[in-house]
């Protein structure tokens, strides 16, 4: 068993966590067993200035709250009324800053699909009660150190499904994947 990840590595500039999540394994613990993946895809949304995310121009719903929560918290929504988006706050409190993650490697106990954000959230079980959940706290779900990936083998990317923001944001390489992992969702 790896360490756990701690609050210094949530804290730190988004894309950079973004990356750096690339490699680490994501643990869920359910019905007692340890189901994990290795995160081998994400993308990062920036608010208040990116037009992709929830936090655009600082805004503050009920939904989007834990997004401004400081870094290493759980936001989760669903979209399209059946999909859960896993995603971890990024940055200090009240920053509205958070990386989807997109796809993972199943590890241990996972026997559903994981390459996109919906199924991996399926296949883990995650739910809105893990909404706003301390990833550095939680019994039942944390990061943990893994893999050291080279930054060579990282796949910078435009992010995916976020047209609706316009060519520009639609555009930008805050995508982030393992070269030639045949887990990630969109090549």
């Amino acid at each position: 068993m790896s360490e756990r990840l701690k609050r210094d590595f949530f804290i730190q500039p988004t894309l950079k966590v973004a990356k750096a999540l690339l490699g680490k394994n994501l643990i869920r613990i359910y019905q007692g067993k340890r189901l994990s993946g290795k995160i081998v895809e994400v993308e990062a949304y920036i608010g208040p200035q990116d037009k992709a995310s929830h936090g655009y121009l600082g805004k503050r719903t009920k939904r989007n709250q834990a997004e401004f929560l400081v870094g290493g918290h759980i936001y989760i929504y669903l979209v399209y009324g059946m999909y859960w988006q896993l995603n971890i706050s990024t940055e200090k409190e009240g920053e509205p800053t958070c990386v989807l993650i997109r796809a993972l490697e199943p590890l241990e106990e996972i026997i559903d699909s994981t390459n996109g954000p919906g199924k991996l959230c399926r296949a883990l079980k995650l739910n809105k009660s893990f909404y706003a959940e301390d990833l550095c706290q939680s019994k039942r779900i944390w990061l943990e150190e893994g893999e050291k990936i080279n930054p060579s083998q990282i796949v910078k990317a435009p992010r995916v499904g976020i047209d609706c923001a316009g060519p520009y944001w639609s555009s930008i390489p805050w995508r982030f994947y393992l070269k030639n992992n045949k887990f990630v969702s969109k090549k």
